[in-house]
């Protein structure tokens, strides 16, 4: 089929400099979700009808599946479709969505096509307040007769219940007829895309009318109030699909999933974890409360304290890691491996049931197995201008308030003494001090602050 996606408002009441169909839902731009559901519909060519925000869009999630159509100027939703029509297939079906309604799904739309058949296929809906919507009249049969937009519905038509949500299938050969004989004699001075279901009946064609499986599908965004509710909406159906995997959520109203999570059996994740990017956890992790994990991969059995922090990491299985841990970009962690309360590392491997318990920064660095790394030890990478590489080798110990100044090397099995500031490689099996003789200063008195 073809699909026309029309994403050229203005969005005023977003009051936001941002396009409107580039603010986010789920971490996600709003039109990345229609645009994922054209495609998982099969769609053979996908036209994206874009104006306000200019090249912004496009920029934003140009793919070479996507066919570019600015509308100027915006002159109504049938004017946006009319401009799409030399690039439409006239032998396929043409489905309309919009950029601004991100949670319809793809069983409603194939419902939507096949219920169209050969014909014309509009999804409505009912509402109890349908303020704001255009209105579904239909004959004493029940025959759909017109669509009467709000502004230009008598008091009758108002009352009405049923309303267009917007959504239309189509044969692409009567879109070429339809199109172009439109008027704009209406309160808004604009091409109605909904005017073809009246010359759809003038010609005789079948209209076929059906609804969403679930109301909040034809919820569009015109706010940032709207959008909020929406992304309430999304993460809820999140989290409901996770528990159905069989994922523990301790509050299922407090999880955020911007992006792609996939859990494998008995995981369980408290409240208000962030999760970002594509992040897999692995059997019988433990999230605790306030994590942020952006596309991390953590192995079986790990166990994740509050407030830590993990992105672009990979975590082996029966870790420890946290409270208030910090993996960065390119951290590489082996099994059975504990980061503890405010350690960070970045860029670095550390090799299995190797630990650093508590204040440590470990950054461009090479570790080896069971290793220990003491309180307050950082290694020293950055010159001002180059970064350079640490290596502690197997079984090597680290003591507290250690300096490492990269470039070097720790053998295997080293001892490093407490308070070390380690500038050359020190020699496997060994203990290394650098510390000068303690001292007792004579006389010394401790300063005063002067009056």
């Amino acid at each position: 089929m073809n699909v026309v996606i029309l994403a050229a408002g203005q969005g005023k009441r977003m009051r936001s400099d941002l396009p409107k169909v580039l603010h986010r839902l789920g971490g996600r731009p709003l039109l990345a979700h229609v645009l994922d559901t054209a495609r998982e519909l099969g769609a053979g060519k996908i036209c994206v009808v874009y104006g306000h925000g200019g090249e912004a869009v496009r920029d934003a999630l140009n793919a070479a599946d996507l066919v570019w159509i600015r509308q100027e100027p915006q002159l109504g939703t049938g004017h946006a479709v009319l401009q799409t029509l030399t690039f439409l297939d006239p032998a396929a079906p043409t489905l309309v969505l919009y950029g601004d309604v991100p949670l319809i799904g793809t069983a409603t739309l194939s419902r939507l096509i096949e219920e169209a058949g050969s014909g014309l296929g509009v999804l409505t809906e009912y509402l109890e307040d349908p303020g704001g919507y255009g209105r579904i009249v239909r004959d004493d049969d029940g025959r759909i007769v017109r669509i009467v937009e709000e502004r230009d519905a008598t008091d009758d038509e108002r009352a009405i219940g049923e309303i267009n949500t917007g959504f239309i299938a189509a044969p692409t050969a009567a879109l070429k007829r339809w199109l172009p004989a439109l008027d704009n004699d209406n309160a808004q001075g604009e091409y109605y895309l909904t005017d073809i279901v009246r010359l759809a009946i003038g010609e005789g064609m079948p209209v076929a009318t059906t609804q969403p499986e679930d109301s909040w599908e034809v919820l569009g965004v015109n706010s940032k109030v709207q959008l909020a509710e929406l992304e309430r909406l999304h993460q809820y159906r999140n989290a409901l699909l996770l528990m159905e995997q069989g994922v523990t959520l301790l509050d299922p109203d407090r999880i955020d999933v911007r992006g792609e999570l996939d859990c494998g059996r008995d995981v369980t994740i408290d409240v208000n974890c962030v999760f970002e990017g594509r992040v897999v956890l692995g059997d019988g992790v433990e999230v605790g409360a306030h994590c942020v994990l952006k596309n991390a991969v953590v192995g079986a059995g790990t166990r994740i304290a509050p407030f830590t922090h993990i992105e672009e990491a990979e975590v082996g299985p029966g870790g420890r890691i946290g409270p208030y841990a910090r993996l960065r970009p390119g951290t590489r962690l082996g099994e059975d491996v504990h980061i503890g309360n405010f350690v960070e590392v970045k860029n670095s491997t550390i090799a299995d049931h190797s630990k650093a318990n508590h204040l440590a920064y470990v950054g461009d660095a090479t570790i080896g197995k069971n290793v220990n790394i003491g309180a307050g030890t950082i290694t020293c990478n950055y010159d001002g201008a180059n970064k350079h590489r640490t290596v502690i080798e197997d079984d090597a110990f680290i003591g507290s308030d250690t300096q490492l100044v990269a470039p070097v090397t720790v053998g295997r099995g080293a001892t490093l003494g407490a308070g070390t500031t380690l500038t050359e490689d020190a020699p496997p099996d060994k203990l290394t001090i650098t510390r000068v003789k303690q001292t007792t200063v004579p006389g010394w008195k401790r300063p005063v602050k002067k009056r």
